[in-house]
């Protein structure tokens, strides 16, 4: 994983728990044959493909509170 895709990850994420979580799911989801949705250099490995997806604006997400889950 690269520190600086990281360091531009965890400003749009601040939550480094919620940004690890989102790196994992995405990862599974790659390793699983989904394509990736920004440009892949031959040196990027899976977590920096997440990074970059996530920096870029692809990968979002949002919190959900107990009561909406039950």
């Amino acid at each position: 994983m690269t520190t600086s895709l990281l360091d531009e990850a965890i400003k749009v994420i601040p939550d480094q728990q919620v940004l690890i979580n989102v790196v994992s799911k995405r990862v599974r989801q790659l390793t699983q044959g989904h394509r990736p949705m920004v440009e892949v250099g031959a040196r990027l490995d899976y977590a920096d493909i997440a990074l970059r997806e996530i920096i870029e604006g692809k990968i979002s997400f949002e919190f959900t509170s107990e009561e909406d889950a039950a």
